[in-house]
């Protein structure tokens, strides 16, 4: 049974900006600022510039194949099965980490500490549930989070303005180098990369050959500004005391003399951490559901719910598995990790596009080049450790997929 289409441009675009405008915004900027330092709105204009690339490429894959699924779907079909496995799979597990990241962030600005992992198991239960009556649903409360993520970023952006001259100096941001900033960009186009949750929903979307495109290169520019003026806020108001800050956004209210707006950033962090965490839950729950069908996985979960018309047995089992994560791992450090799939996945999204036809492009060629090979130098600066772990985590899937051909020939 397919999925009903039921979001319009705005549901789109606020699902795109709940994936974009999330945790990362609060957590990003200390690493980003250690491996770019002065470089940092460089490296943030490389990460946009990559980021552009791949949203062209998935807005002209999506526009061509309004499935659900995602790059595992268009690198399946335009590239080949073992190509769209490798796409599904990193999704699949770089955003299950990314999940259990987003659940722990926003307990830890929801709940005192000896509370946090319940408050984090139970985000994920309610937002699970909340998936599972339907897709209108869902649009509606990333809606809801969107609004208060934007007001509540727009208080802390307006308190480091009015901080002006009469704030102290702050300390001084490290020199840049030219491989610093590659590593701050790749470290921040993870939170560039939620538009791959509307072209994973593409067969929800009501008139997606029109609809996608324009919500993909919409949410892109809301977020790209978003996190301008975010770290513009930063860096005039902490500086390089922002590097070893486990809450910069809050600092950045506390040294501006905004105190009372504490409670605010609090709120802000909490509701942009279950945007995220609502998208990444969605996002997953169609991948899943795509990879089942053509049974890159259990085919039980390629079940759609004949009244809400979801992938009720996908959702929950992504749920089941984020919840596990919570209880035996804190992984609000895997952003490196999260970078290495997201830009493996987006590598074989500019692969995908580069194959289409002349007849179905609406972008140029040099675009999906200038994509793939940001997303090769991003993936090649980032830490060792992320990069080592990624590469097992792959090598793992294409071991179990060469299992289950073998089982089934």
């Amino acid at each position: 049974m397919p999925l009903a289409r039921r979001l319009r441009l705005p549901d789109a675009i606020a699902v795109g900006l709940g994936s974009m405008i999330g945790a990362g915004v609060f957590a990003v900027w200390p690493s980003a600022l250690r491996a770019a330092g002065s470089g940092l709105l460089v490296a943030l204009a490389v990460a946009a510039v990559v980021a552009f690339c791949n949203a062209t490429s998935s807005a002209q894959l999506a526009a061509v194949h309004p499935v659900s699924g995602g790059t595992y779907a268009y690198a399946r079909t335009e590239i080949g099965p073992w190509a769209g496995f490798i796409a599904g799979w990193c999704f699949v597990i770089g955003k299950i980490a990314s999940s259990a990241a987003m659940a722990m962030t926003f307990a830890a600005y929801a709940a005192p500490e000896p509370w946090r992992t319940p408050m984090a198991v139970l985000a994920v239960a309610a937002l699970a549930a909340v998936n599972c009556f339907g897709i209108t649903r869902t649009a509606l409360l990333t809606r809801i989070l969107v609004v208060c993520s934007l007001l509540g970023l727009a208080v802390i952006a307006a308190s480091a303005l009015a901080a002006g001259p009469s704030a102290a100096a702050p300390a001084p941001l490290p020199t840049g180098t030219v491989y610093g900033v590659l590593q701050g960009a790749g470290l921040i186009f993870f939170a560039f990369a939620g538009y791959a949750r509307i072209a994973t929903m593409g067969e929800e979307v009501v008139d997606p050959a029109r609809t996608i495109p324009r919500a993909i290169v919409g949410a892109l520019a809301g977020a790209v500004v978003v996190y301008v003026l975010v770290a513009v806020a930063v860096m005039a108001t902490l500086g390089s005391d922002a590097i070893g800050s486990p809450h910069p956004l809050a600092d950045v209210v506390a040294a501006a003399g905004w105190d009372a707006a504490g409670p605010v950033v609090r709120i802000t962090a909490a509701a942009a951490s279950l945007g995220a965490l609502l998208a990444l839950i969605t996002g997953i729950g169609r991948t899943m559901l795509a990879m089942a069908r053509e049974r890159d996985l259990p085919g039980f979960l390629a079940k759609v719910d004949e009244r809400w018309h979801v992938p009720r047995r996908a959702e929950i089992a992504v749920a089941v598995i984020v919840i596990a994560v919570v209880l035996v791992a804190d992984l609000r450090g895997a952003i490196g990790f999260s970078s290495f799939g997201v830009l493996l996945y987006y590598l074989l999204a500019n692969a995908s596009a580069f194959r289409q036809r002349a007849d179905v492009r609406r972008y140029p060629k040099v675009l999906q080049v200038i994509g793939a090979a940001g997303c090769l130098v991003l993936v090649s600066t980032l830490p060792v450790l992320a990069s080592l772990i990624g590469t097992g985590v792959v090598a793992v899937g294409v071991g179990y997929r060469m299992l289950r051909l073998r089982a089934a020939r």
